[in-house]
C-alpha cells in the first residue's frame, strides 16, 4: 500500500509539472519578441525538466524500499593510511551529496584510522528515495593517485567498500528476538574527550544466528549507543535478507551474483590524468574535483537509467 500511495503522489506531480510546461510554452509565444523574458523563461524551463527527469526516475524505481531512508556504510580496504584517508574522503562526498539534495545525513558510528583517514563510518540518509539514490553506490570504490604519505609521492592504488542498505521499519521488517542478541560495552576509542574514555560507553550488538555485529560509539550514553547500534543491525539484517532473495533469482536464472569486495563499481583517477568512471555504464567525468565534493547526480543518474534498461 506504501508503495501504491508514492507512486500517485509521484503521478500527481508528474500531472502538476506537465501542466505547469503547457502554461510556460504558451507564455513563450507571447514573449517571442522580448529577450530579457524569454531568458527567464528558459530558466524556468530547465528547472521543471530537470524536476519531470527526477520523477521519471522516481517512477521507474522498483523495489518497495527505494522510497526509505538509508544506512550507507564504508569501509577502508587493505593498505592502511592511504585506503583509510580514501574511505574518509568517500565520506565527505557522501555529506556533500548529502546536503546538496537537502536530505539529512547523520554519522551513525565512525572509527578513525590509527595515523589519518577512517577505518569504517556508517551514516544515515533521510530523505525522499535516498535508498533508491544511492543504491547505486554500493560496491567496491578504487582511487588511483599520488601518494600524499609517502616522501616519494609515488602512485598509489587505494580501494574501500561502500554498502548501502535500505532504513529497516523494526516492527515490520526485521524481529529479533532479545536471547538471539548477545551485549558487550567496552570504552569508546579514538576522538570524543575525558567522558569517553573513561565510561564503557559503546556497545557491540551481536546477533547470535547470523553472526552478524555492529558497534556504536559515537554517543556519550549507552543507551543511545545501544540504540544507534540495534538500528544498524536491522537494516543488515534486512539487506541480509533482500541479498538472500536476489541470489536465489539469480540462481534460479542460471546466473552468478558478485557481492562484496570482487564487485568494483568505479574508478577515481587523480594521476596521471583525472577522470571517474563508472564501470558499470561507462559514464565518466573529468571534473574529479566536483565529484569528490558531492556532485554524483550525473553518475547516479545514469546507473538508474542504465538499470531501467536492464529491468524493462
Amino acid at each position: 500500500m506504501r508503495q501504491l500511495s508514492e507512486a500517485q503522489k509521484v503521478v500527481e506531480q508528474w500531472r502538476g509539472l506537465e501542466k505547469k510546461a503547457a502554461d510556460i510554452t504558451e507564455l513563450i509565444s507571447l514573449a517571442e519578441e522580448d529577450a530579457s523574458l524569454q531568458i527567464e523563461i528558459q530558466a524556468e524551463i530547465d528547472k521543471e525538466t530537470s524536476h519531470l527527469d527526477e520523477l521519471e526516475l522516481e517512477m521507474a524505481f522498483s523495489s518497495e524500499y527505494d522510497a526509505r531512508n538509508a544506512i550507507l556504510a564504508i569501509h577502508a580496504g587493505a593498505g592502511g593510511t592511504e585506503s583509510q584517508d580514501w574511505a574518509e574522503m568517500l565520506l565527505r562526498m557522501y555529506l556533500r551529496w548529502a546536503e546538496r539534495r537537502g536530505y539529512k545525513a547523520e554519522i551513525l558510528d565512525i572509527s578513525s584510522g590509527d595515523e589519518a583517514g577512517i577505518k569504517s563510518a556508517v551514516i544515515g540518509v533521510s530523505g525522499d528515495y535516498a535508498c533508491g539514490y544511492l543504491k547505486s553506490e554500493h560496491g567496491v570504490h578504487r582511487l588511483v593517485r599520488l601518494s600524499p604519505f609517502n616522501a616519494d609521492h609515488a602512485r598509489h592504488t587505494s580501494f574501500a567498500l561502500v554498502e548501502v542498505m535500505p532504513e529497516a521499519e523494526s516492527d515490520i521488517d526485521v524481529k529479533i528476538e532479545p536471547d538471539d542478541l548477545k551485549i558487550d560495552v567496552f570504552r569508546s576509542s579514538g576522538p570524543g574527550g575525558q567522558h569517553m574514555q573513561k565510561t564503557s560507553s559503546a556497545v557491540r550488538l551481536t546477533h547470535l544466528p547470523t553472526g552478524l555485529t555492529t558497534t556504536c560509539q559515537s554517543e556519550r550514553s549507552q543507551h543511545q549507543n545501544k540504540e544507534t547500534a540495534l538500528k544498524i543491525l536491522q537494516a543488515r539484517l534486512l539487506e541480509l535478507e533482500l541479498a538472500e532473495r536476489a541470489e536465489e533469482r539469480a540462481r534460479l536464472k542460471g546466473k552468478r551474483v558478485t557481492a562484496g569486495w570482487g564487485n568494483q563499481i568505479r574508478s577515481y583517477v587523480l594521476h596521471p590524468y583525472k577522470m571517474v568512471k563508472d564501470h558499470r555504464t561507462d559514464y565518466q567525468t573529468s571534473d574529479t574535483d566536483a565529484v569528490l565534493d558531492g556532485e554524483l547526480d550525473g553518475l547516479i543518474t545514469a546507473y538508474l537509467r542504465s538499470s531501467m534498461g536492464k529491468n524493462g
